[in-house]
């Protein structure tokens, strides 16, 4: 069958795409920004198409989709903001049925949050006013309401490791005690595909978990013990839930817009209604312990399909990449390296392609993490997202506190955008070019300043640019060998 999917580049729109297409689905992925969209392994896949579109402005012709068989609906902004993201979520949700309504399709399919309580935070309440919108359609629908997702790169799941593997002893606020069902990402994905036009599932909404109901600090505790490690938690009634987002933002890799929205809803329990769904669909519910100890085969595996990372939500500025794509010349200061490759230029374009992350800068690491450390201060990204593979840059990824702004191995190019608080606005550029048949390796740092704020800005690290950059551009050209005692 034809398949719409929104949501195409997130978290879970990514582990549903490979999955949909085993299962021999066309699929037409909606993308805001088909740059962001990977063009290499499974993305290359001729049952694949792109619609662009944004459903917070102007919408394609229903034309492009008219022969759509089902939809998914994942599309989510909880990490917009803090005051306007339900609103976000309405309009998106009502402009998605305006592009479906005219279309043959037959059954919409949307992931949402479980609601069960009277009283809501503000994200589960939009999820719920969401799906009351897609319910008042003629199409019929298939609301999955799901608690904490574990999956390897999932935003719980790197929130609740980043918390385990770095405190040994936690202060905690009394959240902690909320009771959620969390639920594997292989049951979320056995789910999603499970309904696929079955007519008994149409205008129902099942509420979807794991088999254990624990506590928030039930799962670090659990989490811990699956990771080897032993943790104390002591909770306090006294930190307020600002002081809980300062907690998570510093502690963990979230961004404080997100951290807010969070501890807005982990005072709210989340657990699933009894439903006959996965007897129906034969689907055998994993342990929270069991599916987190498949996270970290994933991620041993370097085999992490999605990160919430990825995501613009992790930004602390939501920008299309579009904006930033043309690397600007005019008012902006510019440091320009070019090296002479000598050996291998595949081996230069390798180490080009894993920086970031573990691997580091190549130079002054920490001096970068200085850098990382001074952004979380200001409320910035921070060095802690990292990245999602080692070796592997898609379009939109991201790397430490940089955004991949075009990630061109077959022309030797990746370009980056700072995300990190700055007084204007800097890009990292790395080509490799060949001259007569030889080799060179052009490094370019683009800064354009906002004000007198910025000018003092580029001035005052200078001094480092001559040390850090350089001692970068030189230490691309060495082998992987030499780079790790480099590092070390």
């Amino acid at each position: 069958m034809k398949i719409l999917l929104t949501g195409a580049t997130g978290y879970i729109g990514k582990r549903l795409l490979p999955v949909l297409l085993e299962q021999g689905h066309e699929i037409v992925c909606c993308v805001r920004d088909r740059n962001r969209f990977p063009t290499e392994g499974v993305y290359a896949n001729p049952k694949i198409s792109i619609l662009e579109v944004d459903f917070l402005k102007d919408l394609p012709s229903p034309e492009a989709i008219k022969d759509i068989d089902v939809a998914y609906y994942l599309i989510h902004s909880m990490s917009a903001g803090t005051g306007d993201f339900a609103e976000m979520e309405a309009t998106s949700a009502e402009n998605f049925l305006k592009l479906v309504k005219p279309t043959a399709i037959k059954q919409i399919i949307y992931l949402t949050g479980i609601t069960n309580e009277k009283e809501l935070s503000k994200h589960l309440s939009s999820r719920k006013n969401v799906e009351e919108i897609l319910g008042r359609s003629s199409i019929p629908l298939t609301a999955l309401k799901a608690g904490i997702i574990v999956g390897s790169g999932s935003a719980s799941f790197e929130i609740i490791r980043d918390l385990v593997e770095k405190l040994p002893v936690m202060i905690t606020p009394k959240w902690v005690e909320t009771k959620s069902q969390p639920i594997a990402i292989r049951n979320v994905l056995e789910f999603l595909t499970g309904v696929l036009l079955r007519e008994e599932t149409f205008n129902k909404a099942y509420d979807i978990g794991g088999p254990d109901v624990l506590t928030y600090k039930e799962m670090l505790l659990q989490f811990a013990a699956v990771r080897g490690f032993k943790r104390r938690i002591y909770t306090v009634p006294v930190m307020t839930p600002r002081l809980s987002s300062y907690w998570l933002y510093f502690v963990t890799s979230t961004s404080y817009k997100l951290a807010i929205n969070l501890v807005d809803s982990m005072k709210i329990e989340v657990i699933a209604r009894e439903n006959d769904l996965a007897e129906m669909l034969k689907i055998d519910p994993i342990p929270y312990n069991k599916a987190v100890e498949l996270a970290f085969q994933k991620i041993e595996q370097n085999s992490v399909i999605s990160s919430w990372k990825d995501s613009l939500a992790s930004s602390y500025a939501d920008n299309s990449l579009l904006e930033h794509i043309h690397v600007p010349t005019d008012g902006c200061f510019i440091d320009k390296r070019e090296k002479k490759i000598t050996g291998d230029p595949d081996l230069v374009l390798a180490n080009i392609w894993s920086i970031g992350g573990k691997k580091g800068w190549y130079y002054g690491s920490w001096l970068w993490k200085i850098r990382g450390f001074m952004d979380k201060m200001v409320g910035g990204v921070g060095l802690r997202r990292g990245r999602t593979h080692p070796h592997y840059i898609n379009t939109g990824d991201t790397l430490d506190f940089w955004r991949v702004l075009a990630a061109d191995k077959k022309n030797r190019r990746l370009l980056l955008y700072a995300e990190m608080k700055l007084p204007g606005e800097a890009w990292l550029e790395f080509n490799i070019i060949e001259r007569k048949g030889e080799y060179f390796l052009q490094q370019t740092a683009t800064f354009r300043p906002e004000g007198l704020a910025g000018r003092i800005y580029w001035y005052t690290v200078l001094p480092f640019h001559f040390f850090v950059f350089d001692g970068m551009a030189g230490n691309l050209l060495k082998t992987p060998t030499t780079i790790e005692k480099i590092n070390s």
